[in-house]
């Protein structure tokens, strides 16, 4: 097992073809139906899912959501705002068939700001709630979770009604988030112990429980990008920068030069799951899941092997992607070199975790890898050369590089780089490894 004498190869040794590929790369949109596709604002995809939820996408509860220009439009912006002197008074003045916001400021006063329709805007909600006025019902996140059983325990510390976004029916169909989403009698209610305050300009404002931050990142959802800072948006979408804990009653400082106004790339979160926006856009510059199969068919083709059994290796299809298959390819996470599943170095003393690389004699974590497929994480469209650390999914050495520097809010008050495709906390150095596959011997 002499490590100079065997022929290795990196998967960027590998010729890619540029012309096939090329053709893939439309959005699925522009492919079917080029002139009649409705408007597409952007989407949300849930992180820490890889192209699916575990138990299968179904109905309003998905890994990701479109937005389209609705056939009516259904926006709402603040109008009138009244002060009532009793609970029972601002009941009486939320109108059922009206939108409204109630800040409770004391058992003795209560401001009721009224919201009228905006034939120029479409709203989405997004939350727990699986009431009919939320159009995102997104769950929490549990790193790693095969069934949505293992979610199921976890007490929610997502909010029923979220957020909502407001998107622009007209050209550039600017997308803007605002924290709460109203409940099914049109209401959003902050109680006496929520963060709330008047504005300068007399209006009201406040923020949710746990709230709704969110960060752009710099040089747009780019092989440059680089992560922004997060921040917390405001029920009516002022920009503060972060509490001392997610649900302190004292609010941050309010941000002047910054805006609600969500690109592609930015992150929303919403305390127990974390959403990514793209824009339609940006969706169509991004690779498409034909564009990874063609990817995946293309290192197969070159019939990789373990340098113990050589035997050939190959990245199972895209649709098993839970299951580990005789052929999948394993990897040292110290060191990058990819075998076959073995049963070399495997040392009772080391509690069957750490395993010794017989091509270079490191001792690390021995994880079978998996293609990331959710292609709406990818910054670029380059080869699946490297892996996130300790999970073993594979993506563009741009990607992982990206979502290694990003620090996602975990529980209250922590944040931590996680793979966006199972929301492990990363581990290493860097957080992840290139692959050193073994070319075939022949």
């Amino acid at each position: 097992n002499n490590e100079k004498s065997v022929p290795q190869l990196l998967i960027r040794d590998l010729t890619f073809e540029k012309k096939p590929l090329a053709k893939l790369m439309f959005s699925p949109d522009q492919e079917n139906h080029p002139s009649k596709a409705p408007v597409k604002y952007g989407e949300l995809i849930v992180l820490g899912y890889n192209g699916s939820l575990p138990n299968g996408d179904r109905g309003r509860r998905k890994s990701r959501f479109a937005l389209f220009k609705r056939p009516k439009a259904n926006g709402v912006k603040p109008s009138t705002v009244h002060i009532a002197c009793t609970p029972q008074a601002a009941k009486a003045i939320s109108n059922k068939d009206q939108h409204s916001i109630s800040y409770t400021l004391s058992r003795a006063q209560t401001v009721v700001v009224e919201y009228t329709h905006d034939s120029n805007t479409d709203m989405f909600q997004i939350g727990r709630s699986t009431e009919s006025p939320i159009d995102f019902v997104v769950t929490d996140t549990v790193p790693g979770s095969q069934s949505n059983s293992d979610t199921q325990s976890v007490q929610s510390t997502i909010s029923r009604f979220a957020c909502r976004i407001i998107c622009e029916r007209n050209p550039p169909f600017t997308a803007r988030i605002y924290a709460a989403g109203f409940d099914s009698s049109k209401n959003i209610f902050l109680g006496e112990k929520a963060a709330k305050w008047k504005t300068s300009d007399g209006q009201m404002d406040g923020l949710t429980t746990n709230g709704v931050l969110v960060m752009h990142p710099r040089n747009g959802f780019t092989e440059d990008s680089k992560p922004g800072v997060w921040r917390e948006i405001s029920v009516c979408g002022n920009v503060f920068s972060l509490r001392e804990t997610r649900s302190a009653q004292q609010r941050g400082k309010m941000v002047e030069n910054e805006t609600n106004q969500l690109q592609d790339g930015s992150l929303i979160d919403l305390c127990g799951a974390t959403l990514l926006w793209r824009t339609a856009e940006g969706l169509s510059r991004t690779p498409t899941v034909k564009h990874l199969e063609a990817l995946r068919q293309e290192i197969n083709a070159a019939r990789p092997q373990c340098p113990v059994g050589f035997n050939t290796l190959a990245f199972p299809s895209m649709k098993r992607k839970d299951v580990v298959d005789e052929k999948q390819p394993w990897v040292y996470l110290n060191c990058g070199h990819v075998h076959g599943y073995h049963n070399w170095g495997n040392k009772e003393e080391r509690d069957g975790k750490d395993r010794e690389c017989p091509m270079c004699r490191s001792v690390g974590p021995y994880v079978p890898l998996w293609l990331g497929c959710e292609a709406g994480f990818y910054v670029d469209a380059g080869p699946p050369t490297h892996a996130f650390s300790p999970c073993g999914h594979v993506c563009s050495e741009k990607t992982t590089a990206y979502w290694s520097q990003i620090p996602l809010p975990h529980g209250t008050h922590t944040f931590h780089a996680a793979c966006p495709f199972c929301a492990h906390q990363l581990a290493g150095e860097q957080g992840y490894i290139r692959l050193i596959f073994q070319g075939p011997l022949d």
